[in-house]
């Protein structure tokens, strides 16, 4: 196989009431539509509105932790019926919000204020925040909230569900209550087996795959709250290597020779993964990756360089889309040609070939990333990620990962992304604020060469 080469290095005594006075209920009123009192959902249903009713901390936790186990024993049709319940029986009165709204509409007071943010808030979020109280609640409002994300599509009015879930849920889930931990085969075998189920980027395939990569020259890391101890948020994998790695394979091979960590130089990330999905679009990453940054720069103090080696996950997605033609042009022959052989297996052990793609594709490649926008970012969601926390783009390195997910997804190029303690946040505020990239010199020189399109 053809080795990679790299290229490019208060107070509301004072509010006025409205003239007719609102009335905030004491617990949701039934739903008006007919339903069946008999089924789980309805069940459910009656413990929450009786939750909403008591005052008790105690009896309040019990109440919860009963509300909390028939949920969890609900099928998913009366899932769907008690998420639907929510929706119509625990929203905010609409009069309630209209004459407040009224009311700080004709005074703009800080008391008129505080009123009507009371009466936007639904009595679903107190009960949520009651639900929170009971045996294992706030992982039950993150499967709830990943339960509203994946239905949706077919339930609209779930969004209110899932929004307010979302703000809760950021609210508890803030950095401070966050610990970042290693990972090693002292942790407990639930956090184990939940790498293994959640690895995204590079599949782990058994427990000795796991294992190898927690050996002395590799290292994992993971944020845990405190409410979910054995039940990782985030983890990264990265690997302890002599210079910046170009190709993944040798850090996810269970059977490369293990490293004397003392003689490493760098530390190269392979891997990030996100393990819940009812904290989708929470920005955890970059907490995760300059912690450790942090910590093994106290620890190892050889390490002079501290680099990822990421995929192009979007790049054969670009190219299977015309690179460029929504813009009204074309691929050009030649590359329709070349790429035309990227759906053979083992493409890349024809060496003329191999040589033919890498003179097109890698100046493509770079073009890609730093031309082709979504928004005011890069298209590449996993360029955006590293560029967002401050990194630098190193090089791009042609055959990189040549297992099938990296054919599929980047026709087997990676990207290394450099995160240079004393310039993370030069770089994040210039990314942030100007939309600047930080990328070596040889990399933009690609993209100048780069021929995605004729017409």
């Amino acid at each position: 196989m053809p080795q990679p080469r790299a290229i490019g290095a208060s107070n509301v005594a004072g509010a006025q009431a409205p003239a007719r006075s609102p009335t905030r209920r004491a617990f949701p009123a039934k739903n008006e539509c007919a339903v069946d009192e008999s089924s789980p959902a309805s069940r459910l249903i009656e413990r929450c509105h009786a939750l909403l009713s008591e005052r008790g901390d105690v009896s309040g936790a019990a109440l919860a932790t009963e509300a909390l186990l028939a949920y969890r024993s609900l099928e998913a049709s009366n899932r769907d019926v008690f998420f639907d319940r929510l929706v119509a029986e625990y929203s905010s009165d609409p009069e309630d919000l209209r004459r407040w709204a009224d009311a700080y509409s004709a005074d703009p007071s800080p008391a008129h204020l505080i009123q009507l943010q009371r009466a936007f808030e639904t009595p679903r979020v107190e009960l949520f925040r009651r639900l929170n109280l009971g045996a294992g609640g706030t992982g039950a409002l993150i499967e709830m909230r990943a339960q509203c994300l994946r239905g949706l599509g077919t339930h609209p009015a779930w969004a209110v569900i899932e929004t307010e879930l979302a703000r809760l849920l950021k609210s508890w889930f803030n950095h401070g209550f966050l610990e970042c931990r290693r990972i090693d085969r002292r942790t407990p075998d639930a956090v184990l087996e939940k790498l293994i189920q959640c690895e995204a980027v590079h599949q782990i395939r058994d427990r000795r795959d796991l294992l190898r990569r927690l050996e002395a020259d590799r290292r994992c890391y993971a944020l845990f709250h405190p409410a979910l101890p054995n039940d990782p948020i985030i983890f990264t994998g990265l690997a302890l290597t002599v210079g910046i790695s170009p190709n993944v394979q040798p850090l996810v091979d269970p059977d490369t020779p293990v490293l004397d960590a003392a003689r490493c130089t760098s530390a190269i990330f392979y891997s990030i993964s996100n393990c819940q999905e009812g904290l989708r679009g929470f920005s955890f990453g970059n907490s995760l990756i300059r912690q450790v940054v942090e910590e093994l720069g106290g620890e190892l103090r050889q390490l002079k360089t501290f680099a990822t080696l990421s995929p192009v996950p979007g790049f054969r997605p670009w190219l299977a889309g015309g690179a460029g033609a929504g813009a009204g042009h074309r691929i050009d022959a030649e590359l329709a040609g070349l790429l035309g052989a990227l759906g053979e297996p083992d493409w890349f052990s024809d060496g003329a070939r191999s040589a033919e793609l890498e003179r097109r594709l890698v100046p493509l490649c770079a073009h890609y990333l730093l031309r082709v926008k979504h928004g005011t970012g890069p298209a590449d969601p996993v360029a955006r990620f590293h560029l967002s926390n401050g990194a630098r783009l190193e090089r791009i390195n042609w055959l990189g990962d040549t297992s099938a997910a990296g054919m599929r997804r980047s026709a087997g190029m990676t990207a290394n992304y450099v995160y240079r303690r004393a310039d993370l946040e030069r770089n994040h505020e210039a990314y942030v604020r100007d939309g600047r990239i930080r990328v070596a010199r040889q990399i933009e020189s690609l993209a100048r060469e780069a021929r995605p399109m004729d017409g």
